[in-house]
């Protein structure tokens, strides 16, 4: 358990100063290529769903094996390589400087009033079409991303890794890069991907809540956002999405900033008509998105100390 939590705070500091350079080898995007080529060698129209049922056991069987193996060959060299070896593999699971870095992209682009700058880098951080997008479309997707991942991209696999170590991490993290790339309900995926689409609801259901509460007390303790109304938009709006997880923290954000969020969107060139989430007490400005980076920011630490506190705890005991 110590050598856990000293490899646990260590994997956090080191993604904070690192992030993820696009030089550096990256176990996620080995991951994404393995779902690639079991989707070349599986995807198929009839059977669909037992398909991609089976793509779901292999990608993850795969994934744990690989992890574990690495993680005790390095214990058993040496307590130390173990350490060291677990700290790399938590920092690898972590997002939390990524994700600010590509948001604060479209902030920047946007603060030089570079619509065009704005709309690619935001294109890269989401799903949606960003061509017609005008200054405060692009503001509010980069907040919705940021709301949203920092869910799927912090606490949740920052809970998985403190209960289960790198290797339940790396199970969630697979997870979730299989819902990012077969999850759509398209002609396509829409069998295909079920089995993935549904596990990564179930794995995010707890930490979505958690992290949704975490931004609310966050925002209770920034003179720039409001607390009450974060919780009053929580409780209101949490369930305004298809996915059962994606409105808790949007909302909270939501609220937080005392903006509306979400609406109708574009995808692939077709108008989807998505419900708002919160009300429009001011207009959406590029400032915000610094602000729910700030928010996001603090959630992480919030719940890096209260991971620590715990796995503490049962040490002691």
């Amino acid at each position: 358990m110590l050598y856990h939590m000293i490899a646990f705070l260590a994997g956090f500091v080191i993604d904070l100063c690192v992030g993820d350079p696009y030089w550096l080898p990256h176990p996620i995007r080995w991951i994404g290529s393995l779902i690639q080529q079991l989707e070349k060698w599986l995807y198929r129209k009839q059977s669909a769903f037992a398909r991609g049922f089976i793509l779901v056991i292999l990608t993850l069987l795969i994934t744990v094996t690989v992890a574990s193996s690495v993680l005790v060959c390095a214990y058993w060299i040496h307590p130390y390589a173990g350490i060291v070896v677990e700290s790399i593999m938590t920092y690898y699971i972590l997002a939390t400087k990524c994700l600010k870095k590509e948001s604060m992209k479209v902030c920047h682009a946007l603060e030089k009033n570079d619509t065009e700058a704005a709309r690619y880098a935001v294109s890269m951080i989401v799903g949606r079409d960003t061509a017609e997008l005008d200054e405060t479309g692009i503001a509010k997707a980069a907040i919705e991303t940021v709301a949203e991942n920092a869910s799927d991209g912090v606490i949740a696999p920052m809970l998985f890794t403190a209960l289960g170590g790198p290797v339940l991490g790396f199970f969630y993290k697979a997870v979730n890069t299989m819902d990012s790339m077969i999850g759509y309900k398209n002609d396509r995926y829409l069998h295909f991907g079920t089995a993935a689409a549904r596990l990564d609801d179930i794995l995010n259901f707890i930490p979505s809540r958690i992290c949704a509460l975490f931004f609310v007390i966050c925002a209770a303790l920034n003179h720039e956002t409001s607390g009450r109304n974060a919780w009053k938009i929580f409780r209101r709006d949490r369930y305004r999405h298809k996915s059962p997880n994606s409105a808790q923290t949007e909302s909270a954000c939501a609220g937080a900033l005392n903006i509306q969020l979400a609406g109708p969107a574009s995808y692939f060139g077709k108008m989807v008509d998505k419900p708002t989430i919160g009300d429009a007490i001011r207009p959406v400005e590029y400032a915000d998105i610094r602000r729910v980076n700030r928010l996001m920011l603090q959630v992480a630490f919030f719940n890096e100390i209260l991971c620590l506190s715990v796995m503490m705890l049962i040490w002691w005991l």
